[in-house]
This record gives C-alpha cells, structure tokens and sequence, in this order.
C-alpha cells in the first residue's frame, strides 16, 4: 500500500471513530518562545493542554508535519547513518481533550493496526510506564490491565521515565505513555533473539511505531506534579516507519516516500544503492533533507544567518556536502530534487504547488552561494596545509567550520589525503566554548505562574482604547542572559502584543503609590505577556495601564505604509510577490519578499512614487471584522503563505490594498506623511 493510501487510511478511520480531521499546522512556529520547528503533532494543541484555550472539538486528528532538528529533539546527527530516522517526518496523531482516556486510545490503536492495516499482532509488543521513585509515582497498572485484553504478559513490558514518561518540556502537562513496537526482522532472526530485549535498544528492525501518551499531570518548575483537571489523550505514529512496514521493507528509506529520490540521485551520481556504506549514507541523508527544505520554504521559511533560517541553511548545506564530498557532485543538484518531492505530497499539503517556483529558486540560490563557500574554504585549507608540518591545529579546523561552514569530516578527508592528521580534542574544545557561549546566551528560565485571579477573560481591549484599568491575574519571573525580568498578565489589556511583524507596546501601569514601565508587550500561546523589570508591591490592587500613544502612532503609520508598499510591489514588479516576513516598528519598516532578482533604481524610484500617492490621496480605512476567512479570500485579501487563521479574520482594507492583518493602523493614509 502507497504511502498516500496509507495516510488516507488512518484518517478514515479516524473519522468513523467522530474524530474531527484537522490540516497540519504550518512546520515553522509562531508565537512560542520555546520552539522554532513544531517538533511534535501536539504543538497546535498546546493551548488546550495548558488549559488557556477550550477545544473546539472534544476529538482530533491529523497528519501533522514534524522537524526534529533543534532543542530537546533533535536527530539530526542520525538521520542517514541508520535506516529510520528522519529531519522531517509525519506525525499520524489522534487526540482527546478531556474526552475518552487509556481504555479507549488503546482499543483504537490495537484495532487499526490489527484489523485494517492488518500487522502480525505476534510482532507487536507494548511498554508501560513502570514508576518512578523520584516522583513518587507507582505503575501506570491501568495501562497494563488494559493491554492483557490484547496480548499475552510476556509481550507487556515496564519501560522507564526515559522511555515511557512523556513531558512538553521541564514545565507543563505531562504523563505516561504506553509505546507499541513491531518487530520488522525476518522469522529466523526472530527465532534467534527474543524481541523484548532489542525494544527501545536502537534496533533498526525492532522498532517503535506509534505513543500513547495520556496526559494527567502538570509539572512545576520546582519538579512537583499535579494532576490536571482533565485528563487527554495524545498519541502519534511515524508515517514513514508504518509505510516500511507495510510495504515489507527494511528501511523507510525503500518505501514510495524516499525512493523516487534516491532514484534520480543515483542517475544524478552514477552510484547505485545498496553497494557501499558511504554512499548509501550519503544518498540517505540528502533524500530526507531535501523533503525537509522543501516542506520549510514551502511554508515561508527561508534559509538565513538566523535562528529557524540558520537551521534551514544547516540542513541544505549537509545535504549538498554529503553530495559533494562522497557522491562527487561538484555542480548544484538539489533544485532538480524539487519536482519530486512535491509531486509525490501535493495532493494532501496542497500548499506545495503553489510554492514550486519559489522554492526552486530559492535552493538553487542557496546552492551556488554554498559551492562559492567550499572553494573558499578550499583555498583556505591549501594555504593550510602549504605552512604545516604533520598535525593540523584543531583552532584552524574549527576557523574552516565556523568561517567557511566547512564540515569538520570534509576537512578530515581533505587532511587525509594529504597524509596530515589535526588535534580533534583542540577541535571539540573550541566547538564546546562556542556551544556554550550560545547555550548562555539563549538561555530562558521561566518560574511557575501565580495565578491570582482564576478563569479570568485576559484578553486584548481593542484597538482604540489606549488606557484601562486592570487587575493582574497572573505573573512569572523570567530570567534571560543574566537579567531578571517579570511577565504580567491583565484581566484586560490595551496594549498590542508582538505579531504580524509589528512590535509590542510599551507604556506603564500605575496608581496612586508606584508606576511601572512596561517595556515591552508579547503573546505566548493565548496570553499577552507584559513585561517589566520590577513587580508591583502590591500585585492584587487596580492599577491604570497606559500605552505610549505617540510610538503606538509611529508603528501604526508604518504597518499600513507596509500595506500600502506590498500592493505597490505586486503592481509594478508582478503577482508572484510574495511576503516571507517583516518589522513594524517606531523608527522604520522592513519588508521581506520573494523576487527572481534584485530591483533596478528604476523601478525603485516607481515603486516609492506609487506609494507616495496613495498617501497624498488619504484614502480612509476600512477594518472588516469577524469576516468569514473564505469571504476574505474572494474579497481577494492578501494571506500570509503558510499561517493557519480562524474561521473568522479581520481584514483591512485601504482602497485596492485588503490584508489579513492583526496589527494597529492609521484611521487615513494621509496621516503617514511621506514615504522612501
């Protein structure tokens, strides 16, 4: 069965069982400090876990796309080299938000594996929580009686805290989780080796395939759990490992998803797979990245020098070293890759069509500026090796790694070649500082919440009120580069948090015996975070919060000058224009769009004058709210590529110039002023 049937599968049969089928969330996070890629399908769903948000439906499920390349999840060092993991990979998930729990989870899994996608239930085997001490936790025992119903004790077993006690991060909901395992081997290795002592040993045929996690508890930043008030259910299984399954592979990289890839790669290379190690690794490795770079930009990550951009970067430069190094493919190659990978998904993350040329464009780019950097770093490393003697100093490899992006393999092949060696501990040493230094410099110690007023509204006072009188209902500490600073939250808040490209208020709340500066304002799953360097003495009286109306007005002008300048692109240079990010702020704007080359003084000077008149015409806003998103759409309001907006938006319109759009505005473009 084809992958694309098998995902159809498992939402069908989702469906039957009144689940709500839900789209996969956008592969790159907005609005959560904590995480750049969504890492898991249970991020969308964080709110409703942390309790800021009442779910829409009480059952879920979904086909959600997944990176696991930064932070606490991270299997970028093994994809490749094994047959089974991967950057990006879909995540089939299946929640309850306070719906049904252990006994019904179980019973679905068991039956979908069993009776529509047909395993061997003899090559199924299941872990159970088994305690913990430390946290003072007994057995998850009702997993375990719920599971004999299916399978034999023997094939029941206690996992630990490690394997089998799932947690969102060092705070917030958490639980066990029950895995199911198969074993893939062929029957007299089977015979061979008893399968229970392979489970969670980093086997490639003995494998975990999909988690139960039922979530009860909440952890505090003291280390503390509590139960939680509901309790849910949230499980995911790995499409690419289900597909190996039942498509009687060893490897997910021989299914339908991996295996046109590696095909052209092998017509691109001259270099068959599955005769030599390397060469094998090396044609892994690029089919999984280059189906995570193409899923990225797809959904409006472009590669860059910064934060998710960076890891994007990282990833397609793996990629076409791994090329360059063992497959000799001096030349870009991945663009050619492009094609395939949305062919093969297009059908069901529509969204990719659309975005085939950018995303050609945009790696074919990537990869000449790369193939310039390896030369460069070539150079450097004859230049090298021209003034050494036996051993290359460590501090010179890690000067070509950290300047040229040289990869420290590629420079050991490169040394060998020449019959030179370099000090790896030197290497590692240098590489430690600088993982340090980062690590501390984006080091962020939230505390716990202190909720003083429950089940309060929290929310947004309009765009027009620009002072209220509000209570706090809860604060936390935040520590970050050695600074201690403080997160309120309002009952109800005139300030603007962060979005949309446009920064958070400022301002200050005060009474009658202290005022405090807010220095800046930002959302956080649900909640607007306010953020000041000292907390109130007394954090249960009323106070008034104030914005700074003068740089509220200077951010506005600039978020609708940006409106303004994007319909002005899109007239004069065409309709691909497309936004891929931007700043509002006091003192200027910044758009980032997409384009096949760089604008002429010209055209520039066309653009700048179009805007300028639509300022001199004062053409009056016209906010819509609570507009139906497919209203919005035919209205033809511009959308950000890659969002996921409610079933009602609000769209601002400004004459022909109509954006979903979130952020503060003038009332007039008059009032702008001047554009350049």
């Amino acid at each position: 069965m084809k992958s694309n049937q098998i995902r159809k599968l498992y939402l069908d049969y989702f469906k039957s069982n009144n689940h709500n089928i839900v789209t996969s969330s956008p592969i790159v996070v907005k609005d959560d400090p904590t995480l750049m890629f969504v890492n898991a399908g249970m991020n969308q769903f964080k709110n409703i876990f942390l309790g800021d948000l009442k779910p829409k439906y009480l059952r879920v499920a979904n086909s959600q796309k997944c990176l696991r390349v930064s932070g606490k999840h991270n299997d970028l060092e093994e994809v490749g080299h094994d047959t089974y993991h991967h950057t990006m990979f879909e995540m089939l998930g299946s929640w309850s938000f306070g719906d049904y729990f252990k006994e019904e989870a179980i019973r679905l899994a068991w039956i979908f594996l069993t009776e529509i996608c047909k395993l061997e239930k003899e090559r199924l085997y299941v872990t159970v929580f088994e305690g913990s001490n430390k946290d003072n936790l007994l057995k998850d025992n009702d997993s375990f009686d719920i599971w004999k119903k299916y399978l034999p004790d023997s094939r029941i077993i206690n996992g630990n805290k490690k394997d089998n006690f799932w947690e969102m991060g060092d705070t917030g909901p958490c639980g066990p989780c029950s895995e199911i395992h198969y074993d893939n081997r062929k029957s007299n290795l089977r015979d061979q080796t008893n399968a229970i002592e392979l489970i969670n040993k980093d086997h490639p045929d003995v494998i975990e395939i999909w988690n139960l996690v039922f979530i009860q508890y909440n952890r505090f930043s003291d280390g503390r759990l509590e139960p939680l008030p509901e309790k849910h259910v949230d499980t995911g299984m790995g499409l690419e490992r289900l597909a190996m399954i039942m498509q009687g592979k060893e490897s997910s990289y021989e299914t339908d998803i991996f295996e046109p890839i590696i095909s052209n790669l092998e017509k691109t290379s001259g270099i068959n797979y599955g005769n030599n190690q390397e060469y094998d690794i090396s044609l892994r490795v690029i089919a999984d990245h280059i189906r995570a770079i193409v899923f990225c930009i797809a959904d409006g990550q472009l590669p860059s020098n910064v934060k998710a951009g960076y890891v994007i970067r990282r990833i397609l430069r793996r990629a076409v070293r791994y090329g360059y190094t063992f497959l000799d493919i001096k030349t870009p190659f991945l663009y050619n890759l492009v094609d395939i990978v949305i062919d093969q998904f297009k059908d069901h993350f529509k969204e990719l069509d659309s975005q085939r040329g950018l995303v050609k464009n945009v790696i074919k780019d990537e990869e000449e500026t790369f193939f310039k950097t390896l030369d460069q770093g070539i150079k450097r490393i004859n230049e090298l090796i021209s003034v050494s003697k036996k051993e290359f100093s460590g501090e010179d490899v890690f000067e070509l790694y950290d300047t040229f992006g040289f990869p420290v393999d590629l420079t050991e092949l490169i040394l060998r070649e020449n019959d030179l060696s370099f000090d790896m501990d030197e290497f590692k040493k240098a590489m430690h500082r600088q993982k340090k230094r980062s690590k501390n410099q984006n080091k962020l110690d939230l505390g716990d919440w202190i909720i003083l007023i429950d089940d309060a509204n929290e929310d947004f006072a309009g765009y027009n009120i620009f002072e209220k009188q509000v209570l706090i209902t809860r604060y936390r500490e935040v520590n970050t580069k050695g600074k201690t600073q403080y997160q309120l939250v309002f009952n109800s808040t005139p300030f603007y948090a962060e979005g949309g490209g446009q920064v958070g208020d400022v301002g200050e709340i005060c009474n009658k015996s202290e005022q405090i500066t807010i220095k800046n304002t930002k959302k956080e799953n649900n909640l607007i975070l306010h953020y000041v360097d000292s907390l109130p003495k007394d954090t249960k009286i009323e106070f008034l919060a104030k914005i700074d109306i003068e740089n509220r007005m200077k951010c506005s002008r600039n978020h609708t000058a940006t409106h303004l300048l994007q319909q002005s692109l899109m007239s004069i240079l065409g309709e691909h224009i497309q936004q891929k990010g931007s700043l509002v702020c006091a003192d200027y704007l910044r758009f980032d769009f997409t384009h096949f080359s760089k604008i002429s003084e010209e055209d520039l000077r066309l653009i700048e004058i179009d805007v300028n008149n639509k300022l001199l015409s004062n053409i009056q806003l016209q906010e819509h709210l609570d507009l139906p998103v497919g209203e919005a759409k035919n209205l033809g309001a511009i959308m950000l590529f890659g969002e996921k907006y409610d079933d009602t938006v609000r769209m601002i319109q400004f004459g022909e110039s109509k954006e979903l759009c979130g952020g503060t505005h003038v009332n007039q473009t008059g009032e702008i002023g001047l554009f350049k």
